[in-house]
């Protein structure tokens, strides 16, 4: 796997675990919750198309 898909990778896992943080403290419906799982999406798209629409 590449170096840009790992740090990908990465992120997508820190960004969820910000999104899972921030709504076990606030609601799911909370206006930081949607913004980190929009980021969260734009994510998972870019490693979606980067691993040529690959599932592993």
């Amino acid at each position: 796997m590449s170096m840009c898909l790992e740090r990908l990778l990465e992120d997508i896992e820190h960004c969820r675990n910000e999104m899972v943080r921030l709504a076990s403290n606030t609601s799911l419906s909370n206006q930081r919750v949607i913004a980190v799982s929009t980021k969260l999406d734009q994510l998972l798209n870019k490693y979606q198309l980067l691993n040529g629409g690959k599932a592993c």
